[in-house]
């Protein structure tokens, strides 16, 4: 931390948890890691309590928003079961967050197989239980939220004002691309490469001029997209786009429905860069805890070369005004 001035409080918006019976859905996500490294952060997912909290309180981080890791039951193939059990979860973490005593937030777990019935779970969610949006892990079974059999979704969610977080997960196949390198499949490459092309889908899919309310956030400072909207204008103008037309630049979009968080990237550049090309409200702070270190990212933060209005924006004022915290 900087010598000479109090520490800034923080509003952590990646920050992961794991309910009972999921640990076979996050299974799922053992081919990107190490053997070595897999599963060590189970015990800090499991806990509520002193081991979250104390981390925060060292670090200034008011409130946490929590939200499932791995990809949950969008991998269950009984929808019914991924019904069932979403809703199990939302409750599981709902019970923490009201004991938590305003600590902890949460990002709702939805069943994106059935879109109309993860649209009510949103709904319940957000009104009944205090949900502040949703994080979606990808793709559902090769479905992205472009298709419109999601408009239900963003429908909702545009209604209730309540962000929907694409959080990284694996694609519907096995890209030749990732052939002999399994280092890339993964949190070094690949989700960042799934999940800024399904944002860019939303983008170029029209999604947000059918639903101009509608708000998205990305995390690890925006996929790597901020760095390219000149590009992105420049090029959707030669594209190969068939009947696809849009009312806005592809870059208006990202200044007005995107937000961007740090979780898992604390690199003054990218910051910068994504300051500069969305505007300052639109980035938020993150650790991506367990599985980034609390204590790097806390320190980054304080350390970065921003402005005390600026930092302050990042690291709590525009989590309280985009969610209502």
């Amino acid at each position: 931390m900087q010598k000479g001035r109090p520490m800034t409080p923080k509003i952590a918006l990646e920050e992961h948890f794991l309910a009972p019976g999921f640990e076979e859905y996050l299974a799922k996500t053992a081919i990107n890691i190490s053997p070595e490294m897999f599963g060590k952060a189970g015990a800090a997912l499991t806990d509520f309590g002193e081991r979250r909290l104390s981390q925060m309180d060292q670090f200034g981080v008011e409130i946490a928003v929590l939200s499932l890791a791995g990809p949950g039951v969008q991998v269950e193939p009984d929808t019914a079961v991924a019904i069932t059990k979403a809703k199990e979860c939302n409750d599981f973490l709902a019970r923490h967050m009201a004991d938590s005593k305003g600590r902890y937030s949460g990002l709702a777990h939805l069943a994106t197989q059935d879109p109309t019935a993860a649209a009510n779970e949103l709904e319940r969610c957000v009104r009944e239980l205090g949900y502040v949006g949703a994080m979606i892990n990808g793709q559902t079974n090769g479905a992205y939220l472009d298709d419109d059999r999601f408009s239900v979704l963003w429908e909702r969610a545009a209604d209730l004002g309540a962000p929907i977080y694409i959080h990284p997960s694996n694609p519907p196949d096995f890209p030749y691309m990732y052939h002999g390198h399994g280092e890339l499949f993964g949190p070094v490459w690949s989700w960042t490469v799934e999940t800024g092309n399904h944002a860019l889908r939303l983008i170029f899919g029209g999604v947000f001029d059918r639903f101009p309310k509608a708000k998205l956030l990305l995390g690890h400072m925006g996929e790597t997209l901020p760095y390219q909207l000149w590009r992105f204008d420049s090029r959707w103008e030669i594209a190969n786009r068939g009947t696809k037309r849009l009312a806005l630049k592809p870059s208006d979009y990202f200044r007005r429905n995107v937000w961007v968080t740090t979780a898992g990237v604390c690199s003054n550049e990218p910051l910068r860069c994504a300051i500069d090309a969305l505007g300052v409200e639109r980035v938020l702070f993150s650790i991506d805890y367990p599985f980034e270190h609390a204590d790097l990212a806390a320190d980054w933060i304080e350390k970065a070369p921003l402005s005390e209005g600026e930092r302050a924006a990042i690291c709590h004022g525009n989590a309280r005004a985009l969610l209502g915290l």
